[in-house]
C-alpha cells in the first residue's frame, strides 16, 4: 500500500501485460480523504492494442499511515468528460443566488 498520495496508481499488471496504464494523475486534494483524478487506458485484447483514454475519480482514506480505496467515479468517453466539464464551468460562472 502507499504511504503518500503521489504513490497511488491505477496500473495494472496481469500475466506480464499492463492491461490499464496509468497516462496521467492530478491529486485534487490531500490530507485524511485523498482525491485523485486518472487518466489512464486499457489494454484491448481483441484488438492487440490500447483503447482510447479514460478518466476515473478515486477517494483515498489514511488508515494506519496507508491509502485505502474508499470510491471511484469512472467517466468513460471523452463526450462524458466534456459534458462534466462544461457543467462545472457553468455552475462556476454563474452568480450566486
Amino acid at each position: 500500500m502507499s504511504q503518500k498520495p503521489e504513490e497511488l496508481s491505477v496500473s495494472y499488471t496481469e500475466e506480464g501485460l499492463e492491461v490499464v496504464q496509468e497516462l496521467d494523475k492530478a491529486v485534487l486534494s490531500k490530507g485524511a480523504w485523498t482525491t485523485i483524478l486518472f487518466r489512464y487506458r486499457e489494454w484491448d485484447r481483441a484488438k492487440g492494442d490500447y483503447g482510447t483514454d479514460k478518466y476515473s475519480i478515486r477517494r483515498y482514506q489514511k488508515r494506519n499511515g496507508e491509502y485505502r480505496q474508499q470510491s471511484k467515479f469512472n467517466i468513460s468517453s471523452n463526450e462524458q468528460a466534456r459534458a462534466i466539464i462544461e457543467a462545472l464551468q457553468r455552475w462556476i460562472d454563474e452568480p450566486s443566488a
